[in-house]
């Protein structure tokens, strides 16, 4: 997806979280035939397969679904990343630069930071980038859960269009019957993680999370959707917060039974309305073997696009041309607190220091401003931090397993980043 180094990324991204089994892991690249096989230890077996602009699949012999044939898949100029990069824009402030600077700075030792990008845009423009040796800035990299935030994008034009309405009961057809508790959930409540599902836990990573039944769905479910919709009510919806993929999964077929019902239709709705008139030239979603885009934790994007999602929320949902894509309000709607939520400060797809939260207040007196909010993603601390208040977005993207997915850093990096702009008025 991204034209890494396997066994870097393997070592820096992938071994830290699977420890202690990251050594009975193996797995074998053809680059020819565009797969990965992987197994762990002899008994657990993963193929994935490229499949163009579609992304990465996992498939199984029995799923029904096999693979794809690429030769008329539509191919957009938009999917495919340049022949060449842009110049990376140095800053011209020296305090900015200071700050990218200690964004990268690596400890000696275990655990490590592995910043691979920095991007700060301001008043509308870049005026400072850094990245890892290797990186560019149109190389795709996994945003992990600030795929959740692009999710709610997708919803947010759906709600425009008129072919959503987030408070009432989300379309899914296995919870019809009318003695159906979960007939009522909305799809507000899905995209705020109270929607009382009984699903498993994605707020944290590790080993033991390879058992987990999130983790079950994302990597072992020909149709993901599928799996969450067969999940009972642990809670009363509306009553418990409890960060979970099986709601995001959700969200996303309805996604794509609004834009057409199938891979290709949803492919165009995204490039149509999103991608295309906000300049996003490198980034791919990924689908699973049903078709469903995978809105969890599976988008791949530059630095710069990234920060290009981020721009839209500053600017109120309005794009670069001036074109409306997201409904008036809808902005504040994401960054508006869910008070179940209180001890991390959620809001509907973005973290918040809004509300006046427990998780905020920590924020807020680590150095984010009281009106900030961020797309966020584990593990390895990604970030996408809008702040109205200083005209101001901040990009920085890692394979971080510092305590805290590298919070402290990115505070720090905030701050400064903050000062040094402050100080050219």
């Amino acid at each position: 997806m991204a034209g890494l180094e396997p066994t870097e990324f393997y070592s820096e991204a992938i071994a830290p979280k699977i420890r202690p089994v990251d050594g009975l892991m193996r797995y074998q690249i053809d680059r020819e035939r565009r797969e990965v096989r992987v197994d762990l230890a002899g008994l657990l077996h993963s193929h994935a397969v490229h499949e163009g602009p579609y992304g990465c699949r996992v498939i199984r012999p029995d799923d029904g679904f096999p693979r794809s044939d690429q030769s008329g898949a539509p191919y957009s100029p938009a999917a495919q990343p340049p022949n060449t990069s842009p110049d990376v824009i140095v800053p011209e402030n020296a305090a900015l630069s200071s700050a990218l600077d200690q964004a990268f700075s690596e400890p000696a030792s275990a655990p490590h930071r592995w910043t691979k990008a920095v991007i700060v845009f301001h008043r509308g423009r870049i005026v400072g980038e850094r990245y890892a040796p290797g990186i560019t800035p149109t190389t795709p990299l996994i945003g992990w859960s600030m795929t959740k935030s692009f999710t709610n994008t997708l919803l947010g034009i759906l709600v425009r269009e008129g072919k959503l309405d987030m408070s009432a009961p989300a379309p899914i057809v296995e919870w019809s019957a009318v003695d159906d508790p979960r007939r009522h959930i909305t799809c507000d409540e899905l995209l705020r993680m109270v929607s009382g599902l009984n699903g498993g836990e994605s707020l944290h990573s590790g080993w033991k999370t390879m058992f987990d039944t999130d983790t079950q769905m994302e990597f072992d479910m020909a149709d993901q959707a599928a799996c969450a919709a067969c999940a009972g009510l642990r809670a009363q919806p509306g009553r418990e917060w409890r960060y979970t993929n099986y709601n995001f999964i959700l969200l996303s077929r309805i996604i794509r039974d609004a834009a057409g019902g199938d891979r290709a239709s949803t492919f165009r709705f995204v490039e149509r309305e999103l991608f295309g008139p906000l300049g996003i030239q490198n980034a791919t979603l990924e689908y699973d073997s049903a078709g469903t885009p995978l809105g969890t934790i599976h988008l791949w994007a530059s630095a710069r696009d990234w920060g290009r999602l981020g721009l839209l929320y500053l600017r109120d949902g309005i794009s670069p041309s001036g074109q409306r894509i997201l409904p008036e309000n809808w902005v504040d709607y994401s960054a508006r607190l869910t008070p179940q939520s209180d001890e991390y400060g959620y809001g509907a797809g973005f973290w918040t220091q809004r509300g006046n939260c427990s998780g905020g207040r920590k924020r807020i007196a680590a150095g984010l401003p009281a009106d900030s909010f961020m797309a966020f993603g584990s593990p390895g601390g990604q970030y996408a931090i809008i702040i109205p208040s200083e005209d101001l977005v901040i990009v920085k993207i890692g394979w971080s397993y510092t305590s805290n997915d590298d919070f402290a850093a990115v505070s720090l990096l905030v701050k400064e980043t903050i000062a040094a702009l402050r100080s050219d008025k």
